[in-house]
């Protein structure tokens, strides 16, 4: 494909897509807000009164989707004519038998553009895969229609869906919607956009690393990622096909923690034709009235950020005045983990990966988690051991070091340490700890500027610990950067902790480099993690309310954009 080609291609989609905006009304706060503003289960409660349709719910939602992609660039595919074919038949089909079709009826719904949709690309950012439009809906494209969904748009992704700023040359760069010199993170970073400026309901991404959470996180959104094989990923696309190393999770996104229980309740227990999902549906679980929760506020490779710090320990407090119980705690486990991920996703080099793009530019955002598997091995020695005699830096050469090519018995060994770690952290946390879930960081920054991912894929490990040992994960938005609160201490110094110096420097003490700017980053999300054991999903979903409902109102939540002042940029 030459230049020129791909450049046709590139604005004929963009073309197209505007073409399908341009059918929506335009957004008028008085007439869509009382539609916006609502959760989920509270659209499908008053359309099961008779109070509202699903077509003028779904006519606000349109309109604040293309409002919320002029302001993000948030949006791949627009489902808009057929969204409202389906909205007519949900209101004929209510009209006449006065029952909802499902628990999601007339719910304006959005997918990551990984999802197959009949009739429209699933391209996830690569140019060769536009205008090669899907034949079958992905399963839980078709669980969610079934219970009377209506999907309104697909939403952007990074290239390869294995980063976290989202950018691809196809549809270009995604912005946070709080502050779009930031990114609204990856990899589903437009869901998470879009769900924040309430131009959808509810929405559903994946999660290999932290791509539900992260974004989640960002953006002042609540997200689930369930235990691998509770939901199908069934006609999802993806550029590893075949890679098992680490299970890919797919789950909700959404602006509430019982949206998220919602659809969860929905989809869980549905078989897919792999019959690769666990065949358990929503099992309601009633805790006991005390909780044990376990928590830190950094992990082994870097500080957090007193952004994070702050809202891990505002989680605690509002826990503890709960009546529960917070009790810190340490683990090495989190170094091991990560660097099994590596070891895993570099085991072909990202050969797999990067044929995709076949002939567009790599983005920016890929350079440090794809530099070690392209170099020599004498070069990443080199590399690594410059690192560590000239900057004092330990960690991460750990890391950098098995960013390579492996053999299939290498391969083999590094499984073989995935269970083995998965297994200690089982016995440390769930055995020796007694814990009922677990209160972490989702990064050990609140957002990062775009272009940083390209230095910082590593932030990702505190993520990525949980993919390893496969653990359910719900993210909720705690409170935001504080320009004032959150400043670094004057005694700052890097390493303190024993973590690395070069990640820690880029961080915090680089110029104007510098990432963290409270100052800058003033008014941001910060959320949290809360982790359970493996296939506690509903145990996790349970402790999600727990958490939200200590901590309280804070400013999230459906309509809240539209309330939090925004620097412009």
């Amino acid at each position: 494909m030459t230049n020129n080609q791909r450049n046709a291609i590139v604005a004929s989609k963009r073309v197209a897509r505007e073409s399908a905006l341009a059918v929506a009304p335009a957004y008028d706060a008085l007439a869509h807000s009382p539609f916006t503003t609502v959760t989920a289960t509270e659209i499908v409660r008053r359309i099961g009164t008779g109070e509202w349709t699903a077509s003028q719910v779904l006519e606000a939602y349109i309109a604040r989707a293309v409002r919320a992609q002029s302001t993000t660039n948030c949006l791949t595919e627009v489902l808009f004519e057929d969204a409202r074919r389906q909205a007519a038949e949900l209101d004929q089909e209510f009209a006449t038998t006065k029952k909802l079709r499902g628990d999601l009826h007339g719910v304006p719904m959005s997918f990551k553009d990984q999802f197959d949709i009949a009739g429209y690309d699933s391209t996830i950012g690569f140019t060769h895969w536009s205008n090669k439009p899907r034949t079958d809906d992905a399963v839980l494209v078709t669980q969610c229609r079934a219970a009377g969904a209506i999907i309104i748009v697909k939403t952007n992704v990074p290239q390869t869906m294995f980063a976290f700023e989202c950018s691809n040359p196809l549809w270009g760069r995604t912005l946070n919607p709080w502050n779009g010199k930031y990114t609204c993170g990856g990899s589903s970073g437009g869901e998470a956009a879009l769900l924040a400026m309430d131009g959808s309901a509810l929405g559903i991404g994946s999660d290999i690393g932290g791509s539900l959470r992260i974004p989640a996180a960002y953006c002042g959104i609540y997200s689930f990622k369930p235990s691998a094989d509770r939901v199908s990923g069934h006609g999802s696309r993806g550029c590893r096909p075949g890679f098992e190393g680490v299970r890919v999770a797919y789950g909700p996104m959404a602006r509430s923690v019982e949206d998220c229980d919602l659809l969860c309740r929905t989809i869980f227990g549905e078989m897919d034709p792999n019959h690769r999902v666990a065949p358990v549906p929503y099992r309601p679980v009633e805790l006991p009235k005390k909780l044990k929760f376990g928590y830190y506020s950094s992990d082994t490779l870097v500080q957090a950020s007193p952004a994070n710090v702050r809202a891990i320990q505002e989680t605690v407090d509002a826990l503890r005045k709960a009546g529960h119980e917070c009790v810190e705690f340490s683990t090495s486990l989190s170094t091991d983990a990560m660097e099994i991920f590596v070891g895993l996703v570099t085991s072909d080099g990202y050969k797999k990966m990067l044929s995709y793009l076949q002939g567009d530019p790599q983005e920016e955002s890929l350079f440090m988690t794809t530099l070690g598997a392209k170099m020599p091995g004498f070069m990443r020695n080199l590399m690594c051991w410059v690192i560590k005699t000239f900057y004092g830096d330990s960690v991460f050469p750990r890391f950098f070091n098995l960013a390579r090519t492996k053999s299939v018995l290498e391969y083999c060994d590094i499984i073989d340490q995935r269970n083995k770690v998965a297994e200690a952290w089982y016995k440390e946390v769930w055995g020796e700890h007694q814990f009922d879930g677990i209160i972490v960081p989702v990064q050990a920054l609140p957002v990062i500027p775009h272009g940083a991912c390209a230095y910082l894929s590593g932030l990702a490990i505190a993520t990525a610990l949980f993919n390893i040992v496969d653990s359910p994960v719900a993210t909720i938005p705690v409170t935001r950067v504080d320009s004032s609160l959150d400043r670094l201490p004057p005694d700052f110094k890097l390493g303190e902790t024993g973590g690395s110096t070069l990640f820690e420097k880029y961080m915090y003490q680089n110029g104007e480099r510098t990432v963290y700017k409270p100052q800058e980053m003033a008014g941001m999300p910060v959320g949290v993690q809360i982790v359970g054991r493996r296939w506690d999903d509903e145990k996790v979903l349970a402790m999600m309310r727990v958490v939200d409902e200590a901590l309280g109102p804070r400013g999230f939540g459906p309509g809240s954009w539209d309330l939090q002042d925004k620097p412009v940029v």
